[in-house]
């Protein structure tokens, strides 16, 4: 990997433009959406196409969600002979109740032999295997750091470990020590999730031995916080990037809103682009009024001429603070 700034999976989210678009930023890899295998197995078209990939968003983890070996390998096998991936990662994090009672997700947590034994299924298939999971609830059999250990034995390369338990979902804090633990005990096979939202919350975990961050929501709120982190690391980013005019956060924003309409169609652009408005225009004043018209807007000719309209204005829409201190 070029650095170790990762744009974690999100659930619709992480389409190929979105991907390409925090790739541009600097991340170092990036994740599909997680993908259902029992869907792959059956054929789903919906999930098939979830599988799409543009060029130049690679590195590409491919995320998969499965509640057995069995249906794992299936679906992973059907996935690969329609795409290319970098690595297969299965998903053992996700603690949503539509997963989880599927016997899927973090649920896996409570049955550790069924998760080693999905990542040996996967070894065959000749790709990295790796998995995201969180801290285990009180009722698993085993700790964080027993739990990462059995995965690695088993063959998983890397281990991704959000640290709250599956009942936290996203509330409270994420234990970071239970992540750094692990990190400590298998030097470069674990990488920290959870709570990363500032450059500082990313080299905290890194500097304590983890071997990347997933960037998830904290890239949604701000999504110039991968080059920020990686400027605070030492690595080459565009300086555009790091402080941002009102004009490049519109082209960056177009451009975007353009290639989703080409590559995943007008409402799921429209959808995605409203959760990254606050983010991209953080810092300027008068984005609630921006934010609000624009959310008030059902398609992307809305949203272009408004993009334009802000672009074109004596002072735009929204004003940097230093000029209106």
């Amino acid at each position: 990997m070029k650095n170790p700034v990762w744009l974690a999976p999100l659930a619709g989210i992480t389409t190929p433009s979105v991907r390409l678009f925090f790739k541009s930023m600097g991340a170092g890899l990036t994740h599909t959406e997680m993908i259902s295998c029992a869907g792959l197995a059956h054929g789903s078209r919906k999930t098939f196409s979830m599988l799409r990939t543009i060029e130049g968003e690679g590195p590409l983890v491919l995320q998969l969600f499965a509640p057995d070996e069995v249906t794992l390998f299936e679906g992973a096998r059907r996935a690969l002979s329609r795409s290319s991936f970098d690595a297969i990662s299965i998903n053992m994090a996700c603690p949503m109740p539509k997963v989880t009672k599927k016997g899927a997700g973090s649920s896996l947590l409570e049955r550790p032999e069924t998760a080693a034994a999905m990542v040996r299924a996967l070894t065959p298939l000749g790709l990295p295997v790796w998995a995201k999971t969180r801290k285990p609830p009180p009722a698993s059999p085993m700790d964080t750091l027993s739990f990462s250990g059995m995965l690695l034995e088993a063959g998983a390369s890397h281990v991704c470990i959000h640290g709250r338990t599956p009942s936290q979902k996203y509330g409270g804090r994420a234990d970071r020590d239970a992540v750094v633990r692990s990190a400590k005990a298998f030097p470069g096979m674990i990488a920290a999730s959870g709570d990363i939202f500032s450059a500082e919350d990313a080299l905290e975990l890194l500097d304590e031995g983890c071997s990347a961050v997933f960037v998830a929501r904290g890239a949604l709120k701000d999504p110039f916080l991968i080059p920020a982190t990686l400027h605070r690391c030492g690595f080459p980013v565009d300086e555009r990037l790091l402080a941002p005019e009102l004009d490049t956060r519109l082209n960056l924003i177009t451009s975007l809103g353009e290639r989703m309409l080409q590559e995943e169609g007008e409402k799921t652009a429209v959808v995605l682009l409203k959760r990254l408005l606050s983010g991209m225009f953080k810092g300027f004043s008068g984005v609630s009024r921006f934010r609000k018209a624009l959310f008030g807007t059902t398609d992307w000719r809305g949203m272009s001429e408004a993009f334009e309209e802000c672009r074109s204005s004596e002072r735009g829409e929204l004003c940097d603070r230093r000029e209106v201190s």
